[in-house]
């Protein structure tokens, strides 16, 4: 019972000692908002207003006709160039697309000759290019086949293609970027916060108080975990609520409550490997260079931002090690397809497995850095 208070009273001395440092709290408030919000909004892989010119060496009803199918959002209004400026256009970067359209286009339509239409693509913006070359083969052909037929309707084929997206029919964006970014802070700042209390408390002489009390390694380090933690989950169940799903107006397919529950299983494990960084570095500095290198791996290897499945297969097997892969994966099925605990368990089991690992490891080298300084 006395370690408990002991730990928790710890706990609040370092709520104490955070809420005192201003730029920290301001920087946790606007990872957990303002990131959020730019993240999911700032970028997006859909094309929109999208740059493209019509070179027309035909002047023909039907070269006409495929112009003026493209129209905002997802394109910009063609411009009408001629032929020799279509790679100067395109080199200094005026037009994302140029579409050439070949002289007696519509004769050679008439007849059954099957023309060619050239697209020249910038593909700097490669995802934006795809895509956008996709949109613009499917405008062309729908105009040239209702040209022919001289109606809209389509022709009745022998096999119909039904495509249903699950979750996020329309494609947004930023309803997946949105809790990729919750899920990339929370493993940020679990670690910042931990790791720099720790060395705060070192550079400030607070650790040397501590030993001369009864107090063991056990109940600082614990009471870092549940502090940090606590800080942390508040944030982020605010960052759910507020920022993903009423401002963004981010449906959650699956419970909340068992997605924070998974938040707490691997905040255990953030809080474990911020001590982990805060006990083997002695600087501030030091940290920040750890902390950019470690965050940067845990991302990218997370499966958040590119799926697993494109790594090469060994570094698949090696993802399986990292917690922050099983925190995305539980996180991704419980928001995007609404999976209960029987679907997650495995991962759940995952996560506390090797934050429990880590929180040993991590104790154990924390204690021989007391006993140094004792």
């Amino acid at each position: 019972m006395k370690r408990l208070i002991n730990i928790f009273w710890l706990g609040t001395k370092e709520l104490r000692s955070l809420q005192r440092d201003t730029v920290l709290v301001i920087f946790v408030i606007y990872a957990f908002t303002f990131a959020i919000y730019t993240q999911a909004t700032g970028t997006s892989s859909e094309v929109n207003n999208a740059s493209i010119a019509f070179v027309d060496e035909d002047q023909s009803a039907l070269s006409k006709r495929m112009y003026e199918a493209f129209y905002p959002p997802r394109f910009k209004l063609p411009v009408v160039i001629k032929a020799d400026e279509a790679d100067r256009m395109i080199d200094n970067g005026s037009f994302m697309f140029v579409v050439v359209v070949p002289p007696r286009f519509e004769a050679d339509v008439r007849a059954g000759r099957n023309p060619e239409v050239q697209v020249n693509i910038d593909a700097t913006a490669m995802q934006q290019a795809s895509i956008g070359a996709g949109y613009i083969r499917n405008i062309l052909t729908d105009q040239v086949w209702s040209f022919i037929r001289r109606t809209e309707d389509k022709p009745e084929l022998p096999v119909t293609v039904v495509v249903r997206k699950a979750y996020n029919p329309n494609g947004i964006t930023s309803w997946f970027t949105s809790v990729v970014a919750i899920i990339n802070q929370i493993t940020t700042l679990t670690m910042i916060l931990t790791g720099a209390a720790l060395i705060r408390e070192r550079e400030h002489g607070t650790i040397e108080h501590m030993l001369v009390m009864p107090l063991s390694a056990f109940e600082i380090a614990l009471a870092k975990v549940w502090a940090n933690s606590l800080v942390v989950l508040v944030a982020a169940t605010i960052s759910l609520f507020l920022v993903v799903k009423t401002i963004l107006a981010v449906p959650i397919a699956g419970s909340p409550v068992l997605f924070l529950g998974g938040v707490v299983l691997y905040l255990f494990f953030g809080t474990a490997l911020g001590i982990f960084l805060g006990t083997i570095t002695r600087s501030m500095a030091q940290f920040a260079l750890l902390i950019i290198l470690i965050i940067i791996v845990l991302q990218l290897l997370s499966g958040g931002n590119t799926p697993v499945e494109s790594q090469p297969w060994w570094m698949q097997r090696l993802t399986l090690v990292l917690p922050s892969r099983h925190f995305v994966a539980f996180s991704q099925a419980i928001i995007y397809r609404g999976a209960g605990i029987e679907t997650v368990w495995p991962q759940f089991l995952a996560v506390t497995g090797i934050g429990l690992g880590l929180f040993g490891f991590s104790l154990s080298l924390f204690r021989k850095s007391i006993a140094v300084s004792r």
